[in-house]
């Protein structure tokens, strides 16, 4: 499950899969989970929508062994919310590494999560949704990058990579990281990972480890999405 060359100390790592692909994981299970994440799951009543959380937290657990050579069990984050003060909601935080940032998205069959030093934020979509509409998306993103994505071939693609840098860089709490952006055609999916560090993409591999994904891997930048 962890075997493999682990990412350097100074490199985050992000990994997208399919929540099919987490929950057929040998050694990734429910029972994996505290008990305030499983009251949480308890409370989401759609069955495709609890898989997806399910998925996600378990996924993330996997990255943070992974990270950590720590084993599963000694993997789990907490979260914090900082407007009320309340635990298990909110940000997600790693208790015995605090300079170490963690990350987690779910979404109709697709989940990723980042790890890695530093603030780290991650995000993903299905590649075949449209964000929008313009009204609502013009009071939560910058003019200008809507008139930019609006203006190119392919507006409505453009507008979700937008949509999607901008929640891995709220997730990440700063603007001033870098950004790995990038399209997992197999699973139709778009993701952005937003970190303090560069960033490495790992992928489910066929026998559920992790594992870098053959082919060139995506270019971070680092200015901030602007």
């Amino acid at each position: 499950m962890t075997g493999g060359p682990r990412p350097r100390g100074r490199t985050a790592m992000a990994v997208v899969a399919t929540t099919a692909e987490v929950l057929a994981h040998p050694e990734l299970h429910e029972g994996l989970l505290a008990s305030w994440e499983l009251r949480r799951l308890a409370r989401t009543r759609l069955p495709g929508r609890r898989d997806d959380v399910l998925a996600a937290r378990l996924l993330l657990r996997l990255c943070v062994a992974r990270y950590t050579a720590r084993p599963l069990r000694e993997a789990a984050p907490a979260q914090y919310c900082a407007d009320c003060g309340g635990s298990g909601h909110g940000r997600p935080y790693l208790p015995a590494h605090p300079g170490v940032g963690v990350s987690l998205s779910h979404t109709d069959g697709l989940v990723a999560a980042a790890v890695g030093p530093g603030a780290v934020g991650v995000d993903v979509e299905p590649a075949a949704r449209r964000p929008g509409p313009l009204s609502v998306l013009s009071r939560l993103l910058p003019e200008a990058e809507i008139r930019e994505a609006t203006a190119r071939p392919d507006p409505g693609a453009a507008l979700l990579r937008l949509w999607v840098r901008r929640e891995a860089l709220l997730k990440a709490g700063q603007e001033d990281v870098r950004l790995l952006e990038w399209t997992d055609r197999r699973r139709a999916a778009v993701v952005t990972v937003a970190s303090a560090a560069p960033a490495t993409t790992f992928t489910v591999g066929p026998r559920n480890s992790l594992s870098v994904p053959s082919g060139p891997q995506p270019e971070s930048r680092s200015d901030g999405g602007t």
